[in-house]
């Protein structure tokens, strides 16, 4: 698989965030975005969408992203979820972790951050 065709959902509730990270995916090649502005929304969006990359931001409405990664998780185990957080504590960062975050970047997401995680996804060594 290349990058230019995986599926990748954006859960944020900024959105100036998902603008931005979608502009940068799309800057990549990536062609099928979808976003999600809530916990609730990124988990309907998943199941309807099963993308291979997840960007999921941690401090959401609704449901946070942390419950919304579980929910992922016990949907698809498999599940690609990157978390991001401007907040990026320890404590988050473990229970990210240990839900099955794939990995967890600091936002704001830099493009190089993004692109690599794109590239190992496309490799499947996410």
């Amino acid at each position: 698989m290349v990058v230019q065709d995986l599926k990748v959902l954006i859960c944020d509730d900024s959105m100036f965030a998902r603008k931005k990270l979608n502009m940068t995916l799309s800057s990549f090649g990536v062609k099928d975005i979808f976003e999600a502005a809530d916990g609730e929304e990124a988990v309907e969006k998943y199941k309807e969408h099963q993308p291979d990359v997840v960007f999921m931001d941690i401090i959401m409405p609704k449901i946070t992203g942390i419950d919304a990664l579980k929910e992922i998780m016990a949907i698809n185990p498999d599940a690609k979820i990157v978390m991001a957080s401007s907040v990026g504590t320890q404590g988050h960062l473990k229970e990210a972790l240990k839900a099955g975050a794939a990995d967890f970047l600091q936002k704001p997401i830099a493009d190089d951050d993004a692109k690599t995680i794109l590239e190992n996804a496309a490799k499947g060594v996410l």
